[in-house]
């Protein structure tokens, strides 16, 4: 039989199990563009910046998510920044947690949530878009 939960990770736990999760951040920011690497999300998980959610199934890590809080003048949300599973596949297991996620994003005032995904990814979650996030590389003017 197949247990599945998801914990909330205090951030002075993560030291504790930073050699399991550092893979499955490094999966997940290689469809990123390069505006943080596995350090970066280390130290705003220890600062509190950002929250460490860590998928447990039959006892061993399946998945892991990186959320935070943007409080906005009129409205505060949950943005989802990162989440991977151990296969990089198996998105049935990030559907089977979001109703924890939508509980802490209440429980903490916030009225949405919101993910900044993978065209792919998006079409999966069935959520609303409101728009998208592109971006385009700037040329340096100095030459490098």
């Amino acid at each position: 039989m197949s247990y599945q939960k998801l914990l909330l990770i205090d951030p002075k736990n993560i030291p504790a199990i930073w050699i399991d999760i550092k893979p499955l951040i490094d999966k997940a920011l290689k469809h990123s563009s390069g505006e943080m690497n596995s350090k970066d999300v280390l130290t705003s998980l220890l600062k509190s910046y950002e929250d460490l959610w860590v998928g447990f199934q039959d006892d061993e890590i399946s998945c892991m998510g990186v959320t935070e809080i943007i409080e906005y003048p009129r409205k505060t949300i949950l943005r989802v920044l990162l989440f991977a599973t151990k296969t990089g596949h198996d998105f049935n297991i990030w559907q089977s947690y979001i109703s924890d996620v939508e509980n802490f994003a209440v429980k903490a005032g916030c009225s949405s949530i919101e993910a900044w995904v993978r065209k792919g990814f998006a079409k999966k979650l069935n959520w609303d878009n409101h728009y998208s996030v592109i971006s385009k590389q700037i040329p340096s003017q100095h030459g490098d």
